[in-house]
């Protein structure tokens, strides 16, 4: 049975009964699909991306990267909006709030000019949405005046929020593409043009594979490919980044972000939670397990609170973000060396070789007794420790201080999971 505390949240005003929400993808693409997920314990859903434009999709259209015994490390994604008529989309939404009052449906939209736009926003409105969020990145649009071509763009991004913004009194989401340098700029656009929220990240522009047959990219379509969408577990590190970039701005750190990109577990929310993000979507964990993984991501968040004395999601959110700091401010007057119990030791060789061929040679390795041990050589680099396959065989030891330096307290992380 799921363990739950309160994971109420308010997000841009709108009451959610937890942070969990199905992302614009095709697993929020019908009422069928997202009334089982509301019955899976989602809080909300933002709604598959509405526009007057009906895409033609390409078959196959999907494609994923693999690493050794993983099944998924990220999904290739050539999908593009809603593939139902504007009329059957608004039926749904409808519907959706009829049937389920204390849910939260936002509704993602495209348009091409600012008309439709407008358009789409007064339409959805109508229709009962919660919240609208505007799709200023999707990577595989088969027009440049849609998608992350124009989330690339601050003054379309600006024109465009300003015309959705114009035709609705819901709050509005401006839905960020991870693929240009600086994801502040056109998020602060978006925000001058009167949206209240930001999501961060859409997915990356990816070749995921190289077809050795067909000498094409991945998936193969009549002998041909494209660049499209990557997301997945494999993309977290670079949307945590995104969202830290976006909420220390000054000038949107006040703004409520909804984190995406690579959220399977529990653990993974809570990361995006950490940095300040107050909502998270979820895509690619669904299509690989299904809805029902939201059991477990509220029942491992629930445990974790309750272990921590934690009452409420407010208390946490944000609360890693003042330790991320710029590279100078690190702290570089010691290192910290490797300690390896060598009762725990599979005596397998893969530090000495990694920290031999790729590190500093800081590690000797016994031959006969087939034992490594660290020499003076060590920078405390760490490399070893992330190789090990042993769990706590190799941990931090000793903090030695560089010379000249001051002697001073060190917070080292001891225990690796």
């Amino acid at each position: 049975m799921t363990f739950k505390k309160d994971l109420s949240i308010d997000f841009l005003g709108v009451k959610c009964e937890n942070p969990f929400f199905l992302s614009s993808s095709p697993v929020s693409s019908s009422y069928e699909m997202i009334s089982k997920a509301f019955e899976s314990g989602w809080g909300g859903v933002f709604y598959k991306t509405v526009g007057i434009f009906i895409p033609d999709e390409c078959s196959p259209r999907f494609d994923i990267g693999t690493k050794e015994s993983t099944v998924w490390t990220g999904f290739k994604n050539m999908e593009m909006i809603s593939d139902k008529p504007l009329e059957v989309n608004l039926e749904y939404i409808n519907k959706l709030k009829r049937d389920y009052p204390n849910k939260v449906v936002a509704v993602s939209i495209m348009g091409s000019t600012k008309e439709e736009w407008e358009e789409l926003s007064k339409l959805v409105t109508e229709a009962g949405a919660d919240m609208l969020e505007c799709n200023f990145s999707c990577p595989q649009m088969t027009s440049s005046a849609m998608g992350s071509d124009v989330g690339q763009n601050p003054d379309l991004v600006y024109e465009y929020t300003k015309a959705v913004v114009s035709k609705t009194h819901l709050p509005v989401v401006a839905k960020m593409t991870p693929n240009l340098g600086n994801i502040e700029i056109p998020a602060i656009a978006a925000l001058k043009g009167g949206a209240k929220g930001i999501s961060a990240i859409n997915t990356v522009k990816s070749i995921t594979n190289i077809d050795l047959e067909h000498l094409t990219a991945m998936p193969v379509v009549n002998g041909k490919s494209s660049i499209s969408g990557y997301s997945g577990a494999a993309i977290k590190p670079i949307a945590l980044r995104f969202v830290a970039d976006l909420l220390k701005h000054p000038d949107i750190r006040e703004t409520h972000i909804s984190g995406i990109g690579g959220i399977e577990t529990w653990q993974d929310a809570l990361e995006f939670l950490l940095l300040g993000a107050r909502n998270l979507q979820v895509t690619t964990s669904v299509m690989q397990y299904g809805y029902r993984i939201v059991e477990d991501m509220i029942s491992g968040l629930s445990y974790y609170m309750d272990e921590r004395g934690v009452s409420s999601l407010d208390e946490i959110i944000g609360t890693a973000l003042p330790n991320i700091v710029s590279a100078e401010e690190l702290d570089r007057d010691f290192k910290i060396i490797p300690e390896i119990d060598e009762e725990k030791c599979a005596n397998c060789g893969r530090c000495y070789i990694s920290c031999f061929d790729a590190g500093h040679q800081a590690i000797d390795w016994d031959e006969e007794k087939r034992l490594p041990k660290v020499n003076d050589n060590c920078v405390g680099c760490h490399l070893c420790l992330n190789v090990c396959l042993v769990l706590g065989c190799i941990i931090p030891g000793e903090v030695k201080f560089k010379e000249g330096r001051t002697p001073h307290e060190v917070e080292i992380k001891e225990i690796y999971e």
